[in-house]
């Protein structure tokens, strides 16, 4: 029920009729009794530099979820930025603190590091391999990094952005092992494709499957009722397998976080959202 005392979170983007946040976050909200509410806001790009900042002079405004387009918009627009997302350039996040200040932050990677210390393995120290360095790619590029991984291939079929992802990351993590000059998995330990391979059946696959060492753990973005045939190749030669769903789940935990809420642990909020596995595939989460 919203009452007039209900704090609002604004998920913005266009369009808005897949957004999966309200179903996941409400349901979690009511049952833990707190009086607050995710709230779809449709908003292009020419109106959405002035509509941040004046959505955030409301009272009763508690943060905001950002999606497509305006995720590289928004880093532009706050005045506090995450180490993750100046790596990425992007955020998907936004709160006002205690000094009136715009913070903005990206946990798409932060999903996924949850997702894989859920399933107990930590990444310090592991090497690992990113396939694609668009947005997604480089927010779990930037939080393996954070994690203390202690070597990361980056490839992109766009040389140039695995470059420069590369040097942003130096910047941050100068002790940090970088190459950006393959995308050969063998000997590696983390293989993450952050690409959009995957979505239709006649994709080829982001990596050489075979490969893939049995030991390794391997993630993909893709969303997908079935599992996609990159993890299905993975999981067949004995890997830990991680889907794109659980990197969703696993990120809202750190959203609550940021917004100040009671933490929330992923298998509740699987437990009462009110949303189905989706049908489709898609690149990556909202």
């Amino acid at each position: 029920m919203i009452s007039g005392t209900t704090e609002l979170i604004a998920h913005i983007g266009v369009p808005t009729a897949n957004f999966r946040a309200p179903l996941i976050y409400n349901p979690w909200f009511d049952h833990k009794g707190i009086d607050a509410v995710v709230v779809p806001m449709g908003c292009g790009s020419a109106d959405y530099p002035g509509f941040l900042r004046l959505l955030f002079n409301l009272t009763n405004i508690r943060g905001a979820l950002v999606t497509m387009p305006h995720k590289v918009t928004t880093a532009g627009l706050v005045d506090v930025l995450s180490p993750a997302a100046k790596i990425c350039g992007a955020c998907n996040a936004v709160r006002r603190d205690d000094e009136g200040r715009l913070v903005g932050a990206m946990f798409d990677g932060e999903g996924f590091v949850r997702a894989m210390r859920s399933q107990g393995r930590d990444p310090e120290a592991a090497s690992a391999l990113v396939v694609g360095a668009g947005g997604v790619g480089s927010a779990i590029a930037a939080s393996l990094a954070a994690a203390g991984i202690g070597r990361l291939s980056l490839f992109d079929v766009n040389p140039a952005a695995a470059q420069h992802l590369a040097g942003r990351l130096a910047a941050h993590h100068p002790g940090l092992a970088l190459s950006c000059e393959s995308p050969d998995p063998a000997d590696i330990e983390i293989i993450v494709n952050a690409t959009p391979l995957g979505m239709n059946a006649n994709d080829p696959l982001p990596v050489d499957p075979d490969r893939i060492e049995a030991s390794a753990y391997v993630g993909d973005v893709v969303m997908a009722g079935r599992e996609t045939p990159f993890l299905a190749l993975a999981r067949a030669k004995g890997c830990t397998v991680q889907p794109g769903l659980d990197m969703l789940f696993e990120q809202i935990p750190a959203y609550l976080e940021f917004f100040g809420f009671p933490p929330a642990t992923a298998r509740e909020l699987r437990e009462l959202a009110q949303i189905a596995i989706p049908t489709a595939s898609t690149h990556a989460p909202d």
